[in-house]
Parts: C-alpha cells; sequence; structure tokens
C-alpha cells in the first residue's frame, strides 16, 4: 500500500511554495514498492479538485520533467491506472476536497511518476517518483 497526499496551498499560507518550488505537493509514504500488485490510497487534503495519475518514468527522464501542453496538462500516454473518483476506486471526475480515493495495479521493476494531471498542477508541482522493484 502506498499511501499518497494532494495538498495545494490556500491564500496567505506559507509564502514560496514547497521543495519542488511549485504551489501545490503530492507526497507518498514511500517511494519505493515491490513489483506486483500495488495499491495507491489517495487522500485529497488540499482546497481544490485533484488526481492521482501513474505514468511510468522513461529512463534518463527525471519526475519533474514533462512538458505541459496549452491545456495545462502533461501527455497521459503509457498511464497505468488513476485514482480520480471521489470515495471510490479507479477513473472519475476528480477528488474532491477531503476525499479518498484509491487503485491498484499491476507494476514491473522500474520507474514512475505520480502525478496530478488536472491542468497547471504537474506544473505547480503535484508529482512523486516511486521505483519498483
Amino acid at each position: 500500500m502506498v499511501d499518497v497526499s494532494l495538498m495545494n496551498m490556500m491564500n496567505g499560507q506559507m509564502g514560496g511554495g514547497w521543495m519542488t518550488g511549485g504551489s501545490m505537493l503530492l507526497s507518498t509514504s514511500t517511494n519505493h514498492a515491490a513489483a506486483g500488485t500495488v495499491s495507491f490510497r489517495v487522500a485529497n487534503m488540499g482546497t481544490l479538485v485533484h488526481e492521482l495519475v501513474v505514468l511510468p518514468l522513461p529512463a534518463g527522464q527525471s519526475v519533474g520533467d514533462r512538458v505541459a501542453a496549452s491545456n495545462g496538462k502533461v501527455d497521459e500516454t503509457g498511464s497505468l491506472g488513476e485514482a480520480s473518483n471521489s470515495c471510490a476506486s479507479g477513473p472519475g471526475t476528480g477528488l474532491t476536497p477531503g476525499s479518498i480515493g484509491w487503485v491498484t495495479i499491476q507494476l514491473a521493476p522500474g520507474n514512475y511518476e505520480l502525478i496530478c494531471n488536472l491542468p497547471g498542477h504537474y506544473a505547480d508541482g503535484m508529482y512523486a517518483e516511486l521505483t519498483v522493484s
């Protein structure tokens, strides 16, 4: 089980963002998981709608390096799953503030990028790396 917290700063909070340099944060309980079945329990602790998308991280690419299109989203090609259904499993329209969603997927050994892909959220720091071995 990987617990994921999705957060955004409210007006007047902490003046400059978190360590990612953005005004939003995606944090995980661990950055390593065993290959096979991996469950993600995702809590939206922010004041905005968020989501979790699991993407393979190509060799030589670092988390946060994806380029957003004009719509503020990154390419989700190759997505292995998402948690964006408030109080339920799998895809939906996003996790509302204060809600929890989840997804269980099969992951092969490798590196993955966990992101929120709502417009502008990735660019504002909502990503983390997960290494599967």
